[in-house]
Parts: structure tokens; sequence; C-alpha cells
């Protein structure tokens, strides 16, 4: 399995990079954020890869960061998200704010991303909510706060929610 690829960037696609390393060129799908994060053509870079190996082809994913590679491989567990969706959401929302969305359950969010529904970003949010802190900077405790109050929440934590919600703040907010 091929895990991480350092040369120079031959060529660049509307998904795609061909990396050539020491005369092998590589193509590596990427989102289009991590595209557009690549130096010009002819520039060294490393890329964090995830292997798929099916019975007609090899596929390799090229990621910037290691986290970024963990959020492909997390959103792909969910069922109706694969290799393209997963692309999808990466190229649609940074790391960062795809954990948000995920951790405040905002669907609209997740389902900016193309080939993503209502239903199928209703699916991912719900399975990947408690995994989310994980995988992002979201701090827990804000997440607790944004969902419904539980009965042994503070009532100082239940009156300042019900205070920013009746000025017209949204919950995940």
């Amino acid at each position: 399995m091929i895990g991480k690829l350092t040369g120079t960037i031959d060529e660049t696609g509307s998904d795609f990079a061909i990396i050539d390393v020491n005369g092998v060129g590589y193509v590596v799908q990427c989102a289009a954020r991590t595209l557009s994060q690549l130096p010009a053509n002819g520039s060294r870079t490393t890329l964090f890869i995830e292997t798929q190996m099916r019975e007609d082809a090899i596929r390799l994913f090229g990621f910037t960061t290691a986290e970024e590679r963990e959020w492909f491989r997390l959103l792909q567990t969910v069922q109706g998200v694969g290799a393209k969706v997963a692309l999808s959401l990466l190229s649609a929302l940074s790391v960062s704010d795809l954990a948000r969305a995920v951790a405040f359950e905002d669907k609209a969010q997740v389902g900016r991303a193309q080939s993503v529904g209502p239903k199928l970003a209703a699916r991912i949010v719900a399975e990947l909510k408690d995994k989310a802190l994980a995988f992002g900077a979201v701090d827990p405790a804000v997440v607790r706060l944004s969902g419904e109050e539980s009965e042994g929440a503070p009532s100082a934590a239940r009156d300042a929610i019900s205070a920013l919600v009746n000025l017209g703040y949204g919950r995940p907010q």
C-alpha cells in the first residue's frame, strides 16, 4: 500500500494530479480544495495517500494532511458515501468546517457538497456525530450545550441558551 508520495507535480487537472516520483508518474485523485493548495507544476510536494484496490483498478487519493485523509476514510464508513462523495465533501468544506458541521448536526452545511442530498446529509451527521469530536477541533462542552439541555445541566447554562435563542440565535450558534 502507498501511504505517502513525495515528488514533482507534472500535471494537474480538475480532480487529479500527476506526481512524478523518480521517473514514475502516479495519478492521484484529489479534492478541489487539495488541488488548490498544491504548488505550481514542476514544484516538489508531499501528499498523504489513501490506496484503494479493486478488481479492475488501483486508485490513489491524495491529501495535504493526515487529518484530511482520516476524514476521507471516516466519511466512507457511512452507507451511501463512496470515494467520489467523500472527495466532494472535502472539496466543499475544510476539515475543521466539516467536523464542526457534523458535531453541531448542521445538515444544511454538509448538504452544500455536490452529490449530497438532504437524506444523505442527515445520515452523515447522524452516523458521524460522536466520531467528529475525535477528528476535529470542536469543544465537546460547546457541542453538549448546543443540543437539548439535559435535566442535569446547570440552570445558568439553560437560562443562557434560552436567552440567546429568544434573541434570534440558532441553537448550533
